[in-house]
């Protein structure tokens, strides 16, 4: 299959399409961090620290052809020891929700951290409410490990996050 979307760095004007996610009320029902507010300021230094991060790994998700930056994936909490680290996958653009975007954007960055960085572990927290997300992991093939229980406060209430991973075997398993 032809690739849809391809990773790169994140650029400084970026700032300007991530904020609008960031004031997406509907996205941040389904990750599993605190609900803030931020200035366009605040947005523009993030992106530009996440440029000069070299401990995570945090990259745009673009669409082949277009160009346009629809989402992000990461990795981060990277241990260089036990080969490990953590992911996430966020794609902001709501039109590009529910058409396999994320798994690709996913496979992508699993090569990299795999065949690229020798990692051998990779980690994600998945709020449990989060069906699509959950079903999304382990398409890619991430397994569950178990649940941490009210682990977040989100919406009035804790909620419970599912611990999901993946190794580099299962991966050239797949």
């Amino acid at each position: 299959m032809k690739p849809r979307i391809y990773l790169r760095a994140l650029e400084p004007e970026d700032y300007r399409t991530s904020i609008e996610w960031r004031r997406d009320n509907e996205i941040w029902g389904m990750v599993g961090g605190t609900k803030y507010f931020v200035s366009e300021a605040y947005e523009k230094k993030w992106i530009e620290d996440t440029i000069f991060n070299s401990r995570d790994i945090k990259l745009a998700v673009c669409e082949v052809g277009s160009n346009k930056y629809i989402g992000n994936v990461y990795a981060t909490d990277i241990d260089q020891t036990n080969r490990s680290c953590t992911t996430g996958v966020l794609i902001g653009n709501h039109d590009y929700w529910g058409h396999g975007y994320a798994s690709e954007a996913y496979r992508l960055l699993l090569d990299y951290l795999f065949n690229e960085r020798n990692i051998n572990r990779v980690q994600a927290y998945v709020l449990e409410s989060n069906v699509a997300s959950m079903k999304m992991h382990q398409k890619v093939g991430y397994k569950i490990e178990g649940t941490l229980r009210q682990s977040v406060y989100k919406n009035g209430k804790y909620q419970d996050q599912v611990l999901l991973s993946i190794l580099r075997e299962d991966f050239q398993n797949k």
